[in-house]
């Protein structure tokens, strides 16, 4: 929230470049930036109750906009100092549909979608605030403090590339009846009954990953990295050590398969990167029961276990699939 964050994130920036400029040349500036509305204290350091009789949303804002100015001299720093640096930036983008094909469940969808995919990468992309701002700060009583030469700074870090994270999609329906009867995903919105869910109840929709890289593509016309995608499940260890996760195989197998198709589509894809290699503690849930990696860790949520490492059957496949760029996903 406290604008000198920026100069001590400059500082950073200065010495981890300077450190690993003959060893990195692709950086993302901050990770799933947009999450700090959703998770302020996690990914801000924001604690409500320091800000008592304060609009709590309009802090949340106010500190996102310094993390645009402080990734903004980020890119400025690399491109001055390293050229052959490429800068990116990071969202989580949760693809959101139309509950139906009523205008008002079409406007909310469009809505929802430059709230949670488009603000923040419109910014970071773009080099300004997008028009729609403006009326969502002026009805939600927020006003961004900014410096007189940030919006000077903003257009001149304008990323190279765009980077994000995907695992689900949603629906949206201005209809509160079924707004409140419905379950839906972390991300919030209706249950697709086209779409099977996780065993947290996250939709798994692989198609809906080429309709993003599609979106963003057309959108900013700038190349596209999957930097997270993953399937949280419940893992069986059998008595021989074994782990054979084919719902993790076939969940990756289906987005690969699409970002393939993405590609012809012509959107320019740099790469991919699933989540993740090796099982932590779920971000989203606090549980080591919620397993991502590729290599079994024997840890409990009730403390027990002895850190021990297990590969699991989706360890050799991913190997095979690495080995052969993608051809082979068998």
């Amino acid at each position: 929230y406290a604008r000198e964050l920026v100069s001590f994130f400059e500082r950073y920036v200065n010495v981890i470049c300077e450190r690993y400029k003959n060893k990195v040349k692709y950086w993302i500036t901050f990770n799933e930036i947009d999450s700090i509305i959703r998770h302020p204290y996690t990914t801000g350091g924001l604690v409500k109750d320091r800000f008592a009789g304060m609009n709590f949303e309009e802090v949340c804002y106010q500190a996102m906009h310094h993390q645009f100015v402080a990734s903004a001299k980020a890119v400025k720093i690399a491109h001055d100092k390293y050229p052959h640096f490429k800068i990116g930036n990071m969202s989580i983008f949760a693809a959101k549909y139309p509950n139906t094909c009523n205008p008002d469940d079409v406007l909310l969808c469009q809505k929802r979608m430059r709230d949670m995919n488009w603000f923040c990468s419109d910014i970071q992309v773009r080099g300004y605030y997008p028009c729609y701002a403006k009326r969502f700060f002026e009805e939600n009583n927020i006003q961004i403090v900014k410096d007189s030469g940030d919006d000077k700074i903003l257009r001149d870090g304008k990323v190279d590339f765009y980077t994000f994270s995907y695992y689900m999609s949603a629906c949206e329906s201005a209809d509160p009846d079924i707004v409140e009867q419905a379950g839906g995903n972390i991300i919030g919105g209706i249950r697709n009954p086209y779409l099977k869910s996780s065993d947290w109840g996250w939709q798994i929709d692989s198609k809906g990953l080429r309709y993003s890289l599609n979106e963003i593509y057309d959108r900013y016309q700038i190349p596209l990295m999957v930097v997270e995608n993953g399937l949280g499940a419940f893992d069986r260890l059998e008595e021989d050590g074994s782990i054979h996760d084919t719902y993790r195989i076939d969940y990756l197998r289906q987005h690969i398969r699409q970002m393939a198709e993405a590609v012809k589509d012509g959107v320019d894809l740099m790469g991919y990167t699933p989540w993740g290699w090796i099982d932590v503690v779920s971000a989203s849930t606090g549980e080591m029961a919620k397993r991502y990696g590729f290599v079994y860790v024997k840890k409990y949520d009730d403390g027990a276990g002895d850190l021990d490492r297990l590969k699991k059957d989706s360890f050799f496949w991913y190997k095979n699939v690495i080995e052969s760029n993608g051809e082979n996903l068998d």
